[in-house]
C-alpha cells in the first residue's frame, strides 16, 4: 500500500508534469506565431534550454542530497512560478528565451528531488515505487499534450503561462501536507533496509553506465521532434488542437510501456532489451519526422513511445537501485536527459543553418547522430567484459 506522504508526492508529480508539458512543449507554437520563429530558431531555443538543464539538474540533485528533498521542491516551485509570471509581462523574443531558461532551472530543482523522495526508504518495494512514478508522470505528460492544444485555442496563448503557474501554486499548497505526513512516517519507520540489486554490483554499475548512455540519445530524439511538431502540423494541415491530439500518441505509447515494464520485470539487466529499444527508436524517429501521411505518423509514434519508455525506465531504475546518494544519482539521471535536450536540437539547428536547402536535413543529421549513439552502446557493451 502507498503511504499518505508518497501518495501526495505522486499527486505533485502528476500536476508538475502536466504543467511542464503544457508550457514547454507548446512554447514553440507560441514563438512561431508571435515572433515568427522557424525551425532553426525553435531548435536553438530548445538547445539553450537543454544546456541549462544539464547544469541545473546536476546541481539540483546534489543540492537535494545535501539540503533535503522537500526544501528543494519548495525552491524549485517558487522558481517556476517566478519565471512564468515574468513570461506573462515580458513580450520580446529574447525575454521569452530567458524566461524559458529560468523555468528550466526551476523545474530541474523539482525533478531530482521528487524522484529521490519517492524512492527514499523504498527498500524491497523500489521497483514498485519507480513503476508508479513512471506511470504517473507519463500520464500527466500524455494528458498535457493531448489537451493543451485544445485549451490554448479556447483560452488563448497567454494561458501558456498562467495555467501552469496556477498548477504550480497548487503544488506548493500540497507540499506542507506531504512534508507533515512524511515526518510522521519517518518517525515511526525503522531504519531503511539496504537495497540488494538483482545482479553483482559491478554488473549493476555497468548497466547503469549503458542506460546513462542510451537515455540522452532518447532525449536527442524527443527534443528534436517536439520543436518540429509545428512544422509537421503545417505539412499535414493540422490545427494546433489537432496537432496536440495527433502528436500525443507517442506519449500514450510511452505510458503503456511504463505500465507494462512496471508489471513485467524480465527486462531488468537484459542488454538485448535496451539494444532493441534503441534500434526501434532510431527507425521510428525517421518515420515520425518524414511521414507524409497521418497513418504513417501514428504508426511511427507508437514504436517511438514504446522504445523511449524502456530506455528511460532503465536509466531511472538503475539509478535508484543503489545503496546511497539517491538525490545525486537522480540529478545525474536528469543531467543525462539534459545532455540529450541540448545535443539533439543544437545538432539539428546547425545542419539546418549550414545546409538550409537540403530536404529533411535536420531529421537525417540527428538520425545519424542516433546511429552513432547506437554504435557507442554496442562498443561499450562488447569492448568491455561481457555482461
Amino acid at each position: 500500500m502507498i503511504s499518505p506522504a508518497k501518495f501526495l508526492f505522486y499527486i505533485i508529480e502528476l500536476i508538475n508534469c502536466y504543467a511542464a508539458v503544457y508550457y514547454s512543449n507548446f512554447l514553440f507554437f507560441y514563438l512561431r506565431r508571435t515572433f515568427g520563429f522557424g525551425e532553426v530558431e525553435n531548435l536553438l531555443t530548445a538547445a539553450i534550454g537543454g544546456f541549462f538543464y544539464i547544469i541545473a539538474a546536476w546541481q539540483g540533485g546534489k543540492l537535494a542530497q545535501r539540503y533535503g528533498y522537500v526544501r528543494m521542491l519548495y525552491l524549485g516551485s517558487c522558481g517556476v512560478i517566478l519565471s512564468l509570471a515574468l513570461g506573462m509581462v515580458l513580450a520580446t523574443p529574447t525575454a521569452q528565451v530567458i524566461v524559458f531558461c529560468l523555468w528550466t532551472i526551476g523545474i530541474c530543482f523539482i525533478w531530482p528531488a521528487l524522484e529521490a523522495q519517492i524512492c527514499d526508504r523504498a527498500g524491497g518495494e523500489l521497483a514498485k515505487m519507480v513503476g508508479i512514478y513512471n506511470v504517473t508522470w507519463a500520464a500527466g505528460g500524455a494528458l498535457g499534450y493531448f489537451t493543451a492544444g485544445i485549451l490554448i485555442e479556447k483560452l488563448g496563448m497567454i494561458s501558456l503561462f498562467w495555467l501552469p503557474l496556477g498548477l504550480t501554486v497548487v503544488e506548493l499548497a500540497i507540499l506542507p501536507f506531504a512534508a507533515r505526513w512524511l515526518k510522521k512516517e519517518n518517525d515511526r519507520q525503522c531504519p531503511e533496509e539496504p537495497l540488494t540489486p538483482a545482479v553483482p554490483p559491478a554488473d549493476a554499475q555497468r548497466f547503469l553506465r549503458l542506460a546513462w548512455i542510451a537515455n540522452p540519445f532518447s532525449y536527442v530524439a524527443i527534443n528534436t521532434v517536439i520543436p518540429l511538431v509545428p512544422s509537421i502540423a503545417e505539412k499535414l494541415d493540422l490545427s494546433t488542437s489537432m496537432a496536440g491530439i495527433v502528436c500525443s500518441v507517442w506519449m500514450f505509447a510511452r505510458l503503456a510501456a511504463f505500465a507494462a515494464f512496471w508489471r513485467w520485470t524480465g527486462w531488468h539487466y537484459r542488454f538485448r532489451w535496451l539494444m532493441g529499444s534503441f534500434l526501434t527508436m532510431i527507425v521510428c524517429f525517421f518515420g515520425f519526422l518524414t511521414a507524409q501521411s497521418l497513418g504513417l505518423l501514428l504508426v511511427a509514434q507508437v514504436g517511438f513511445g514504446l522504445s523511449i519508455g524502456l530506455i528511460y525506465y532503465s536509466s531511472l531504475y538503475y539509478s535508484m537501485n543503489v545503496t546511497e546518494n539517491h538525490g545525486s544519482n537522480a540529478g545525474l539521471h536528469e543531467a543525462m536527459i539534459g545532455a540529450g535536450l541540448f545535443i539533439g536540437p543544437a545538432f539539428g539547428a546547425a545542419t539546418l543553418y549550414l545546409v538550409p536547402t537540403a530536404v529533411g536535413i535536420g531529421a537525417w543529421s540527428v538520425g545519424g547522430l542516433l546511429c552513432l549513439g547506437f554504435s557507442g552502446l554496442l562498443f561499450v557493451k562488447y569492448y568491455r567484459k561481457k555482461l
